[in-house]
């Protein structure tokens, strides 16, 4: 599958108690962290999660990355198909890739990955 989506982001402004509501609605398991914790969604299928706490606005968001091979050349088709890029390209540290967040000509936000090891 190209491009497929490989990871989400809930915004919340207080990540115990979103904590808590998806752990009992869903049964996901949320591990701790101070902004942000990975989401275990007990499932076999599917993509990783995290909550992200930033304490302020915006908190409210849903934020879905689509798997790139390189971060740099996606951003440039988004902005020639009359996208926006609002973010990056950035290097993730500790070596974990590039991502860049980019609105669509609707206005919607997405991500960009770029896995390290790919191309850039």
């Amino acid at each position: 599958m190209g491009n497929p989506v490989v990871r989400f982001e809930i915004g919340c402004k207080d990540r115990p108690a979103s904590k808590a509501f998806y752990e009992e609605a869903f049964g996901w398991t949320v591990e701790a962290g101070d902004m942000s914790g990975e989401v275990a969604t007990g499932a076999d299928s599917g993509i990783n999660g995290a909550l992200t706490a930033l304490g302020h606005e915006p908190h409210r968001y849903v934020m879905v990355y689509i798997e790139v091979a390189d971060a740099d050349a996606a951003a440039a088709r988004v902005a020639d198909n009359g996208g926006k890029v609002t973010i990056g390209p950035l290097d993730i540290p500790g070596g974990k890739g590039r991502f860049a967040w980019f609105e669509d000509p609707e206005g919607n936000t997405l991500g960009l990955f770029q896995p390290p090891g790919k191309a850039s």
